[in-house]
């Protein structure tokens, strides 16, 4: 699993959420929005793939059926532009400014489905995603764990990536685990089976210690 070095931004605080398909990021990254806003707090909301103008001609590649196969490393180094573009342009200018960023993915989602998922070197597509991102790590990392078979459920059409195989989706939940128990520091491991609120709760008990660096 990747070593736990890195960049943390000085101002701002950088929360991320990962997890796999139908897990309830979405929710959860609305939630912690709508309470930091409450508190009085400068929240940039944001994801990966997607935006920003390269991102989204790079997100309607690399998930649109139609584009059909890619070679592995191909879709890495797609991911690895987005997340270039999302960083130089989005992020870093956020939390310069002193804002909370709250992303729904950000590099690990790179090594778990790219390295765990398409069996890359796991060495190899951290490499490049640390590059692309100057290494910019997130102050705290949330993993919504759900069993594949639970989250795919929720879905009547799947893109690219949601349509791969079960046992892909189960290394990809792996990967994520692993990384989290690497670094439980960084990292807020919750049940997404468990109700929406009650995560909410988790996540901002999580996220409180860490606003003293955030601008109001």
């Amino acid at each position: 699993m990747p070593q736990q070095t890195g960049f943390y931004a000085p101002t701002g605080v950088f929360v991320c959420f990962e997890g796999g398909e139908g897990a309830g990021k979405s929710t959860q990254t609305r939630a912690l929005e709508a309470w930091l806003r409450a508190e009085g707090y400068s929240v940039r909301l944001t994801f990966e793939p997607g935006d920003t103008e390269v991102g989204r001609r790079v997100r309607q590649i690399v998930l649109d059926p139609a584009t059909g196969e890619l070679a592995d490393r191909t879709e890495t180094l797609l991911y690895a532009a987005d997340k270039a573009e999302h960083v130089d342009t989005v992020v870093l200018p956020a939390l310069e400014r002193g804002e909370v960023v709250i992303t729904d993915r950000y590099v690990d989602s790179s090594l778990a489905y790219q390295g765990a998922g398409r069996v890359l070197d796991l060495a190899e597509v951290e490499r490049v995603q640390r590059w692309a991102t100057h290494d910019l790590r997130p102050h705290l990392t949330v993993v919504l764990d759900l069993a594949p078979e639970h989250g795919l459920g929720r879905f009547t059409e799947r893109d690219r990536i949601e349509g791969e195989s079960v046992e892909f989706h189960e290394r990809v939940r792996a990967a994520f685990v692993e990384m989290a128990a690497a670094d439980p520091d960084h990292y807020l491991v919750v049940d997404a089976r468990r109700p929406v609120d009650d995560i909410a709760a988790d996540v901002r008990d999580r996220v409180e210690p860490l606003l003293g660096q955030a601008k109001r």
